[in-house]
Formats: C-alpha cells, sequence, structure tokens
C-alpha cells in the first residue's frame, strides 16, 4: 500500500479528511468512510491521549524536547503490549539507544530497575514478567532517574494490582491469567515524567 494509511477491512487507502485526529472518527461516527465497518475506539483513544501528553509536554519546563520523542514511543509500546503481549525489540531498542545518547548519567537507575524485573523473571521463570519488561524497565530509569524511577514502579505495581483484582472480581480474569504489564510500566512512567517529584514529596511529608 506504499506506507499510506488504510482501512483493515476493505484496505481502501484513506485521504487526510478520514485522518484528522479525533475529528474524523467523529465525524464519520466510528465507521469507515468506504466499507462502513465500525473502527475501533482505540485510534481516537490514542490520538487523543498524545494530543494531551504533548500538551502536558509544552506546560511541563521539567520535561526536556526529548519528551517528544519518548512519548510516542511509549504509546506505541503501551498499545502493542495491550493487544499483543509483547514488546517489539524494533521499538523497544532504538528508543533506549536515543535516550542514552541524552541521559547517559541515569544508567545506575536503569540498571537498578532492569536487575530488579530480571530476578523477578528468574525467581517466577517467565510467570510473572517477560523479558519485554526488563527491557523497559531499564528504558525507564534511564527516562526517569533516580528518585522519579521509584515512583514510577510504585505507581505501576499499585495500577496492576488493581486492575488485576478487579478483572477478577468481574471474571474477566482468572488468578493464573496472563495480564501484560507493560501499559501499567508505561502509564507509571508517563506520571512520574510530570508529577513525579511532587509525588516522592508528598510521600515524604508523612515522614517529616
Amino acid at each position: 500500500m506504499g506506507g499510506r494509511s488504510f482501512c483493515p477491512h476493505c484496505r481502501h487507502k484513506l485521504g487526510f479528511w478520514d485522518l484528522i485526529p479525533v475529528l474524523s472518527f467523529l465525524w464519520l461516527r466510528g465507521r469507515c468512510r468506504y466499507c462502513q465497518e465500525r473502527i475501533s475506539f482505540q485510534y481516537p483513544l490514542v490520538e487523543l491521549t498524545v494530543g494531551i501528553l504533548f500538551v502536558l509536554i509544552h506546560l511541563n519546563s521539567a520535561t526536556a524536547f526529548l519528551a517528544y520523542v519518548i512519548v510516542p514511543f511509549l504509546i506505541v509500546i503501551f498499545v502493542y503490549d495491550l493487544k499483543h503481549y509483547i514488546i517489539p525489540d524494533k521499538v523497544i531498542y532504538p528508543v533506549i539507544a536515543l535516550v542514552l545518547i541524552f541521559n547517559f548519567s541515569a544508567w545506575p537507575s536503569a540498571l537498578g530497575a532492569a536487575a530488579f524485573f530480571a530476578a523477578i523473571v528468574l525467581i517466577s521463570r517467565g510467570k510473572w514478567m517477560g523479558l519485554g519488561d526488563v527491557k523497559l524497565a531499564f528504558l525507564m530509569g534511564i527516562i526517569l532517574g533516580f528518585p522519579n524511577i521509584l515512583a514510577a514502579l510504585f505507581l505501576a505495581f499499585l495500577a496492576g494490582a488493581i486492575i488485576g483484582i478487579g478483572l477478577i472480581a468481574l471474571g474477566r480474569k482468572k488468578m493464573k491469567s496472563e495480564v501484560p504489564f507493560g501499559p501499567f510500566l508505561v502509564t507509571g512512567t508517563l506520571i512520574a515524567m510530570f508529577w513525579g517529584e511532587e509525588l516522592i514529596n508528598w510521600y515524604l511529608r508523612f515522614y517529616a
């Protein structure tokens, strides 16, 4: 298809009027213009999320221009792992290399986070975590550094526990069901990117 966007149902190439973020979805009422098949809500949700994150990057002086590159990679990892239960190397390795160039000093935090997840993988023999999560934890450490990486990991495990228990309670998952952890790690990373220091300071005030 020459790299052009197309409908996953009828394979018809999409024009620019079909690709206006969120607005095209609303105008077409969630259906393909050409075959009338329903369009997944994934597309407008991702578009809206990316838009909100870019606004937050623009408003947050603590985030460098590199965040504009990091965020799309993280969104791809979030969606891909959620759908396919895997974090592709062709996505994770390039962003790790890119962030290392600009933030090499954060490698100790990256190694610590990766070692923690590697230990979980070894102890559980890959049943609780996968190697993709180890690589993602390494990326998180480079992006966030210390102590923000701690906030991100705490938020990821907290969100994972809450969602996991909720899915089991609703009968959507069983105790031994596989749940991708990448989306929770990405969510924790994004929150820590913008509000990590505030969350840590809020927590430490309880012990002051």
